[in-house]
């Protein structure tokens, strides 16, 4: 008898159903119901094992039988400009201990609760000024270019130490990069433009540091002898494009989830501290924004969910899946800012968990109620199925948010 030939994997999209922008994709959601692993086909005709579920999914994030290694050759890229750009993005995010320690310790002193606390008073300040101008200027206002982009860019800009008047810059570069329909010359285009700037930029705080990251980065491992200007400026390159993008993402489209829930608006504008903390954390998992997943491979054979991924392949943990996982949040498909949602995996789990997770929290607890507050009849100017979400975007959200009030 001829065995039948196995049927082909279904290939993973980030295209989301119509009139549901906030939700994961139709495709990956069925296969979420189907199975925990189930093989799908990706970009370039290879497959991946894509974990869909939040208890796998934290299992395998925490083994060091998977790895996040970026040189693997079966790591899965997300797209043809990602994979001519892999080897020259490398940074301690795509590292496997103890490399990644490593280089991920030179960085974690900045990021504490305590140094991010401290910059409070700082980021309230840039929020009321961006606030101030977008009333100043009046309606209709694109909440992405006017308040979204500019706030997180602003701060991650003095934390670095890297001159804010060049954030067109680094926003066009930063742009390319994540762009998945990026040509890829044009992604290696822009990688390699941004990381000659921070290069110099390095060099620079070598010679007259300041009171900012780089300079630290600088005195502490390049003048030592411990790192290379070309080592220090990926990193940079990494911690810039990361602190502007995923925050602002989360601005414009969690303001935009709000709005067409006006009960749960109304919770983040009059809330307290501590219940804004929390509706943060459920509009974080709700939307998750790292949409394509944490992309990994086995580097030994290992049973998960009752399905054996052997060394060598490709693993995808889908974490927007696992934020939507019925075993873990009751009626998950529905956003509510008084859920207990702290179990989400927006930040990841395990070694790798985001690192500038403090610092988008603040930015994210101080710029909703205020936002909302200043602004307390704030709508869409443009009807919800006309707006351009970032559906091809490593980092997902919307392109323009324009807004009246």
């Amino acid at each position: 008898m001829t065995e039948a030939p196995a049927a082909p994997a279904p290939a993973l999209t980030t295209r989301r159903a119509p009139g549901c922008p906030f939700d994961p994709p139709p495709v990956t959601q069925e296969l979420r119901e189907q199975a925990p692993v189930t093989r799908v086909s990706l970009w370039n005709g290879s497959t991946a094992w894509l974990v869909t579920r939040h208890e796998e999914q934290v299992a395998l994030l925490r083994d060091p039988r998977i790895s996040a290694d970026s040189r693997h050759p079966g790591y899965p890229t997300v797209s043809a400009s990602f994979e001519a750009t892999r080897a020259h993005n490398r940074t301690f995010i795509t590292m496997d201990e103890p490399e990644h320690n490593a280089q991920r310790r030179r960085f974690t002193g900045d990021f504490t609760i305590k140094r991010t606390q401290a910059l409070r008073p700082r980021i309230e300040r840039i929020i009321t000024d961006l606030l101030d101008a977008m009333e100043q200027a009046g309606p209709p206002a694109d909440l992405v270019t006017d308040f979204a982009l500019p706030l997180p860019s602003l701060v991650i800009c003095e934390l670095l130490g890297v001159p804010y008047e060049d954030h067109d810059f680094f926003q066009r570069c930063s742009a390319v990069m994540i762009d998945t329909r990026s040509a890829p010359e044009a992604a290696l285009a822009a990688s390699q433009e941004l990381l000659g700037y921070l290069e110099k930029l390095v060099e620079s705080k070598a010679e007259q540091p300041g009171d900012d990251l780089l300079s630290r980065l600088a005195e502490q491992y390049l003048l030592t002898g411990e790192s290379t200007v070309d080592e220090c400026a990926k990193q940079a390159r990494l911690l810039l494009i990361a602190g502007h993008e995923t925050t602002a993402n989360m601005i414009a489209l969690g303001t935009c989830a709000l709005l067409q829930h006006p009960d749960q608006l109304a919770a983040v504008r009059d809330g307290s501290p501590q219940r804004v903390a929390g509706a943060v954390e459920e509009l974080l998992r709700y939307l998750t924004i790292t949409h394509m997943g944490r992309r990994r491979v086995a580097v030994a054979d290992i049973e998960v969910g009752g399905q054996l991924i052997r060394a060598g392949e490709a693993v995808i943990c889908a974490n927007d899946l696992a934020n939507r996982d019925p075993e873990v949040f009751a009626d998950p498909d529905r956003l509510d800012v008084d859920r207990a949602a702290r179990a989400h995996l927006a930040f990841g789990s395990g070694p790798h968990q985001c690192l500038g997770q403090n610092l988008a929290r603040i930015e994210l607890q101080l710029a909703y109620p205020a936002l909302l507050r200043r602004f307390p009849g704030l709508r869409l100017d443009r009807p919800l199925e006309e707006l351009p979400f970032r559906t091809d975007m490593a980092v997902y959200g919307l392109h323009e948010l324009p807004l009246s009030w």
